[in-house]
């Protein structure tokens, strides 16, 4: 098999994610979160908006000046006194990227910059060469691209290359495309510039149609080598591209997809959780990849299936991506047999085929009455049915399930 081709992760967890309302971070919060992001892997950190204010300003020239590893990157407008702040910011770091912007579609210049085609296209120029006297790594972003006409933005970007951008990023920033039109459209537009093969070019998805995995994963096979994506797929609006489910997907589906990136999947569990702490904000039970749900279990059918064989109905193992094997069986009213043995074994209790009876009815006859049942309640019903003066009360009224699977499907 040949070699997978190599994707660039660029985070943008702490300017994309963090401009997000509920999830703005103070100084030593987003250095503490930057360290994370750099453990994981991360090639790209893309630490604020320094221009934006004081304390973003402070933070990305903290994160600069200890986080050493990966490039730290900061957004400017195609303003000149944007610019100069980013540098300013920048000026610690191993390596660094000034990141412009500028929004191409007809829509975004008439109605928010006011400003005509020409005049958007020689600002983007003196922007780009503007921060190249800073670094030699500029990244240029057509806001709005996927709306904008595509030859005036084949000819801005052609424009920015030859000024001197190393990275071009093409976003999808009110997630409006659709994977077959996101990769066609970046197709096309790498076949119709040029000077295209000077550059790498990015994607960065947004969530509003919940496509944005999907549309950053159909935008690589369209020639993309950078994917611009958020811990916990936080974001404006809907949010970004799942930086965990992106890499997932990639590293589960080769067969389809030859890519790879340089993240170290085992921390991703604990680089979500460390963010939920900070924000504050918690992931969806049901969160892909580091959701508690994930990985969890309580149909009887799926715990009888993963019991004698993960693969059943995993796709990926929990420890790929930092999450406990331990949780994987959970216990209500839906809980078969299997699963209500396997974890008394883990307790240390070997139970005769009368007291497994009972104990599973015990079960289930609580979980009619609680979303989850612990192993303190399992001890207790395991302490109960084995003292015979209410070894009968255990087994009354109980619900009792004729296979012991649950619904399975």
């Amino acid at each position: 098999m040949s070699t997978p081709a190599r994707v660039t992760v660029f985070d943008t967890t702490l300017r994309d994610g963090e401009q997000a309302p509920g999830y703005s971070l103070d100084v030593p919060a987003k250095l503490a979160m930057a360290r994370a992001p750099d453990a994981l892997g991360v090639d790209i950190i893309e630490a604020g908006f320094p221009i934006a204010s004081p304390a973003d300003a402070e933070a990305v020239r903290q994160i600069a000046a200890s986080v050493r590893r990966p490039i730290i990157a900061a957004l400017a407008r195609t303003r000149p006194q944007d610019i100069e702040e980013a540098a300013r910011s920048l000026g610690p770091a191993e390596r660094s990227r000034i990141h412009t912007f500028l929004a191409t579609s007809d829509l975004h210049l008439a109605a928010k910059l006011r400003i005509s085609r020409e005049e958007c296209l020689e600002a983007a120029v003196a922007a780009v060469k503007l921060a190249r006297t800073f670094t030699d790594d500029v990244e240029f972003s057509a806001e709005d691209a996927t709306r904008s006409d595509r030859d005036f933005l084949c000819r801005v970007i052609e424009a920015v290359i030859a000024a001197g951008a190393t990275t071009i990023n093409l976003p999808d920033t009110v997630g409006y495309a659709t994977p077959d039109e996101l990769r066609d459209f970046f197709a096309d537009i790498i076949a119709s510039v040029p000077n295209a093969d000077r550059v790498v070019f990015s994607a960065h998805c947004h969530n509003d149609l919940g496509l944005a995995v999907a549309n950053s994963l159909a935008a690589i096979q369209g020639g993309v080598r950078q994917i611009e994506c958020a811990i916990n797929g936080i974001g404006e609006r809907a949010g970004n591209a799942s930086l965990e489910e992106f890499v997932m997907a990639l590293r589960v589906r080769q067969d389809r997809l030859p890519y790879d990136t340089g993240i170290h999947s085992p921390a991703l569990y604990e680089t979500s959780q460390l963010l939920a702490t900070l924000t504050t904000e918690p992931v969806q039970a049901n969160k892909a990849i580091v959701g508690r749900n994930a990985f969890a279990h309580e149909a009887g059918i799926h715990q009888d299936g993963v019991l004698k064989d993960a693969r059943t109905y995993e796709i990926m193992r929990p420890e790929d991506v930092g999450q406990s094997v331990s949780s994987r069986l959970v216990l209500g009213r839906h809980s078969g047999r299997h699963a209500v043995q396997s974890r008394c074994e883990t307790l240390s209790f070997t139970l005769t085929h009368a007291e497994l009876d009972q104990v599973y009815h015990a079960v289930i006859s609580l979980g009619e009455h609680r979303k989850a049942i612990g192993d303190g309640d399992l001890r207790r019903i395991v302490a109960r049915i084995r003292t015979p003066a209410s070894s009968n009360a255990a087994t009354s009224g109980g619900h009792v399930e004729a296979v012991g699977y649950g619904h399975g499907v």
